[in-house]
């Protein structure tokens, strides 16, 4: 019998129609995932049942999807050093938590909704914080949700950057092979999909700017990129009953949000210590081992993240 936390009415209806789960085949499924990562040498994963269905979840239970989004997500940690190198819940990164740079919104969409992130640009000075410190940091957030929050496995996630205050020095400090990285990494190694990504309080310069980059973007993500001079019409999206006081919403203020988030983190302390010993050993790969340049290498045309 698996130890798998049991889904609100919303999420299980959600879970069924959406992704295809059948609640009686969920044992033998995870069972399979499990057989499957002892027979690869190469491999030290964990085994956890509540991360299991969470990839099998995100990969609308394709067992070789799962396959593959398991092996990408372990074996990229050695090929990704700047986001998992001395990845812990320390005292810097809860520095960087407590900022504010990176919220968690305390309701989702709806039920059985996505979960709603809100990413600051303007909280961190670039003197004192990198930028690959910062996408470390964000990184123990999705893997705490990847255990903690069945609206993000099941429903997706719905990101929306604040651009105000965003200047030239916060430009010069993006790293674009990082950002590369990242998408990449999105793509092939986190089960979870992007549903929407609103960039708010966008100069008219700049929204000029990201027209154009989203007139170049496949169709499918042109579908969830948004552009908004203000809160305003974001509120067509993200209803204010779901956002902080700051942003014109009634659910709580971003002291509030903050406060939580270190809660949930602090619970994974320990979790994140451990981590340490899990990842791939590409010497025992089984075929063609994997590299930075296999799996970030520059070849082909603009990345997608997973949208469905």
């Amino acid at each position: 019998m698996t130890n798998i936390r049991p889904l609100s009415t919303s999420l299980a209806k959600k879970a069924k129609l959406e992704l295809g789960e059948v609640p009686e085949r969920i044992d033998q499924d995870i069972a399979v995932l499990k057989d499957w990562i002892s027979s690869q040498p190469h491999l030290k994963a964990r085994v956890d049942d509540q991360l299991l269905v969470a990839f099998l979840r995100g990969c609308k239970y394709s067992l070789q999807k799962s396959k593959q989004k398991i092996d990408h997500f372990y074996s990229m940690r050695d090929a990704f050093p700047e986001i998992y190198e001395n990845r812990f819940v320390n005292e810097r990164a809860l520095t960087i938590f407590r900022k504010g740079g990176f919220l968690r919104l305390l309701k989702p969409l709806s039920e059985d909704g996505p979960r709603v992130h809100i990413a600051r640009c303007n909280v961190y000075d670039t003197r004192e914080f990198s930028f690959v410190e910062l996408l470390k940091t964000r990184n123990i957030l999705n893997d705490i949700e990847l255990l903690d929050d069945d609206n993000a496995v099941i429903a997706g996630c719905i990101e929306i950057v604040d651009m105000r205050g965003f200047s030239a020095s916060h430009l010069f400090h993006f790293d674009p092979l990082i950002a590369k990285k990242i998408g990449i990494f999105t793509e092939k190694a986190l089960p979870v999909a992007v549903k929407g990504i609103h960039f708010i309080n966008v100069s008219s310069t700049a929204e000029k700017f990201f027209n154009l980059v989203k007139s170049l973007m496949p169709e499918r993500l042109k579908e969830i990129f948004y552009v908004h001079s203000n809160c305003e019409s974001l509120y067509d999206y993200v209803p204010q009953e779901c956002l902080p006081k700051e942003y014109g919403g009634t659910d709580g203020t971003i002291e509030n949000i903050i406060a939580a988030l270190e809660e949930d983190v602090l619970r994974y302390k320990d979790y994140f210590e451990d981590e340490v010993q899990y990842g791939s050993d590409e010497k025992l790969r089984l075929g063609e081992p994997f590299n930075s340049q296999s799996l970030f290498g520059l070849e082909g045309s603009f990345r997608k993240l997973e949208v469905d």
